[in-house]
């Protein structure tokens, strides 16, 4: 089973691929990976700025299929922007950022 570390290895090795072609801005893992609570069928759930304009149906589901293959996981993808506000602040203060830029 991958670490959270190896994760954002594999994930910053990947990180021109993630800003040409997915028009990714920033990357950050949450959830149980990050609580250190993960099992052998748990998700990774990752937390997606795009560029300016550069969202669209395309772009996410490719970028999903994408980090799954790399991954090898069933991935979560929730988009910055899009948080429900019931969840936005526990998210984003366990998030984990990936630098990628």
């Amino acid at each position: 089973m991958k670490t959270l570390s190896e994760f954002k290895t594999i994930l910053h090795e990947n990180r021109d691929l993630l800003i040409k072609k997915y028009k990714v801005k920033t990357l950050g893992i949450f959830g149980s990976y990050v609580r250190n609570e993960q099992n052998e069928t748990s998700d990774i759930d990752v937390l997606v700025e795009f560029q300016e304009n550069s969202i669209n149906f395309d772009n996410y589901m490719g970028l999903k299929y994408y980090l799954e293959d790399l991954f090898q996981k069933d991935v979560d993808l929730v988009i910055k922007d899009d948080l429900k506000v019931e969840i936005r602040d526990k998210i984003l203060k366990e998030i984990t950022q990936v630098k990628i830029n």
